[in-house]
């Protein structure tokens, strides 16, 4: 299949997806295809499957020190940024499937390093790491590339939302199985690393086969003079506070459930499980219902819900032992709501304001401002909580407004463009 580029589409075409009533087959095809959904079922499964225990694969496997292994991660997933410029221009020369299915075989390739790694070699788990984070960074700008190719307007947020709760329906289900298998040590964890090698493989196969393809050319030249590639500044410098709530439910509320109020680790996978869970069965439902609001107004919601939450953690952790847990998991359920708002209408903003032809840079931009925000909030998070909550839960609340104030006075692109025209 051979698709235009989103520009070319006719804006007065019937928008299936702008009504909260959701058709399934609807909602895969504009999101790909069957066989595009299954590549991406597939590769999330797999991705659940290793992810999450990428660092005991270091420790365990490999008998590397703790540090080390999280440090090898870390610059990984920062150093694999330095891709996504080029990563940018191969979509914008019309290139959609085949960078979908180069960012899961370069992540067959990273397995197949962490394979050969021999124990206690830092260097090459680090280069497998590299390899692992390229793929894991470049994979969201490339389908939301895809998904912007095949399909138009209300219906493309909808497109994207549904591959997000897609997405992660395979990472829990993936992780879920992996835990299980846990219990049969290194044997197990070397086999959970051979298992997602082989789901990357075929869901890059899978994916290839879409041949999805843009055509950058039948955007006239005229046009391309006259929308030049949106600098999204303000949009982008917010988005790296925006995307700290990703690692809320990972990160400060296992730190502050276990350090703070001293509460079982319990509580912190049911605050995960949860998570999960609402993101796979709302992230549709919510975004088909916030569309009949700007995407610009529900970004600029997004900042306040999460705000919000972050401020009831506050008053949550001020309870203390006893019904302090019980409290941060009720919050968790308004921060998740918020989460699930942002990534509903981040990216549909982005594909919205940039032009067909400069869509790819525009995006991989947009994962450089994601993928720098979740490499620094582990460290901004865990450097926040050892000064207490209300360093921690304040900051974030504060520039997570700030950030949302700065979302909501940005003026458009595409509109200043506009006045200039009707003025001429």
């Amino acid at each position: 299949m051979s698709t235009a580029a989103p520009g070319t589409a006719d804006p007065s075409a019937t928008n299936t997806m702008a009504t909260t009533k959701i058709q399934a087959r609807a909602l895969v095809r504009a999101s790909g295809g069957p066989r595009y959904a299954v590549a991406l079922a597939v590769d999330a499964l797999g991705t659940g499957l290793l992810r999450p225990f990428l660092l005991l694969y270091g420790v365990m496997v490999l008998r590397l020190p703790a540090s080390a292994t999280g440090i090898a991660m870390t610059a990984g997933m920062v150093v694999a940024l330095v891709c996504m410029p080029a990563v940018g221009r191969w979509l914008d020369r019309g290139a959609r499937s085949t960078v979908v299915a180069a960012s899961m075989l370069v992540r067959v390739l990273g397995v197949a390093l962490l394979l050969a790694t021999p124990t206690g070699n830092v260097w090459l788990f680090a280069t497998a790491a590299l390899f692992l984070g390229i793929g894991n960074q470049a994979w969201p700008a490339a389908h939301a590339a895809l998904v912007a190719t095949v399909s138009h307007g209300r219906e493309r947020d909808a497109a994207l939302a549904g591959g997000r709760a897609l997405r992660n329906a395979g990472l829990g289900a993936g992780a879920l199985l992996a835990t299980v298998c846990l219990a049969g040590g290194t044997t197990a964890l070397q086999a959970l690393a051979v298992v997602t090698g082989l789901a990357y493989l075929a869901a890059a196969a899978l994916a290839w086969s879409v041949h999805v393809h843009a055509h950058p050319a039948a955007t006239p030249a005229k046009d391309r003079a006259d929308e030049p590639a949106p600098r999204m500044r303000t949009l982008l410098a917010a988005n790296v506070i925006y995307v700290f709530c990703l690692n809320v439910p990972e990160i400060a509320l296992p730190l502050v459930l276990v350090t703070q109020l001293h509460a079982s680790p319990v509580w912190s996978a049911a605050i995960f499980v949860a998570n999960t869970v609402l993101v796979v069965t709302l992230q549709v439902p919510v975004t088909v219902l916030m569309s009949r609001f700007s995407r610009r107004t529900v970004l600029t919601l997004a900042g306040v819900v999460l705000a919000a939450s972050y401020l009831g953690f506050l008053a949550a952790t001020s309870l203390g032992h006893g019904w302090g847990a019980p409290a941060v998991a009720t919050v968790s359920v308004v921060c998740t709501i918020g989460e699930i708002i942002y990534a509903g209408s981040a990216t549909a903003l982005v594909t919205a304001l940039a032009p067909a032809h400069v869509l790819g840079r525009a995006l991989a931009r947009f994962q450089f401002s994601t993928g720098f925000g979740l490499a620094v909030s582990p460290a901004v998070i865990t450097a926040l909580a050892s000064r207490g909550s209300a360093a921690l839960w304040g900051s974030l609340a504060a520039a997570t407004l700030l950030s949302a104030s700065a979302v909501a006075t940005e003026k458009d692109q595409g509109t200043r463009l506009n006045r200039a025209r009707a003025g001429r």
